[in-house]
């Protein structure tokens, strides 16, 4: 039977409001990527996500980002390796503190993108989370599109794990298209639960172009923050398991 990690950004609380329908994600997905206040969350968000987690059976993921809550981590933040590193271990520790059993980290927004690219910044990352994993006493794979923080995650001897979004479009480079680009989002539930099937048998994407985008991901990725995110979620998930596809967490 073919298997397919389910992934979402949840716990985005901000100025104590949730940006999403977490109990209604959490009930359809196997990975939960959790905000550890970078770009959204709090003391009591992380707490009702941990909860919320072992309820449903998810595992439970850090959503590091740039420290940057006026611009939910979605706009690139001008910051030296050494800071990056203290404030993605500074998030990683209080989601740990919070009483999550941390399964993976997966970067946030500007942030994500930044890693790909910038080896710096990647290495600044691998090494926050090669830290925290020697504290748990366990290496913590790194969710991502690969690039720079797949090499990153490598050389502090930490598992890297290819995902795919759902969600979002792909540019013929395996990119995503930007956010402020026509196609960059996808609201369709019945497209967005066919992309799902078709990544998970084939690991392949079409992109905006029409170019077919060929993946290793173990995980697909939805957006709990966007307003059609639980129809199609609950899509998606339906359509894995008229599949049969296995929906499990990878880590």
């Amino acid at each position: 039977m073919a298997a397919i990690d389910l992934n979402a950004d949840l716990g985005e609380t901000v100025d104590g409001v949730p940006t999403a329908d977490d109990e209604a994600m959490f009930a359809v997905i196997s990975s939960a990527s959790i905000a550890c206040g970078g770009h959204a969350g709090d003391a009591a968000s992380m707490h009702e996500a941990i909860d919320r987690a072992v309820r449903f059976g998810v595992a439970v993921g850090a959503h590091p980002s740039y420290p940057d809550r006026a611009n939910f981590g979605r706009v690139p933040v001008a910051i030296d390796p050494p800071a990056l590193a203290a404030t993605v271990a500074a998030q990683l520790d209080a989601l740990r503190r919070a009483g999550a059993d941390l399964r993976y980290v997966k970067p946030h927004g500007a942030l994500y993108h930044a890693v790909i690219g910038d080896p710096e910044q990647a290495d600044a990352v691998a090494r926050a989370i090669a830290d925290i994993s020697s504290t748990i006493g366990r290496p913590l794979p790194v969710l991502g599109l690969g690039g720079e923080m797949a090499r990153a995650a490598a050389s502090v001897d930490l598992p890297f794990v290819y995902e795919a979004f759902l969600d979002r479009g792909y540019r013929p480079d395996g990119g995503l298209v930007p956010r402020t680009e026509p196609g960059a989002l996808l609201d369709d539930p019945d497209l967005v639960a066919a992309r799902a099937v078709r990544l998970a048998l084939t690991g392949e994407v079409e992109a905006v172009d029409g170019a077919i985008v060929v993946t290793a991901a173990a995980s697909l990725c939805l957006h709990g923050d966007s307003p059609a995110a639980v129809v199609m979620a609950r899509a998606v998930r339906a359509a894995l398991d008229d599949a049969g596809v296995e929906v499990r967490a990878p880590w």
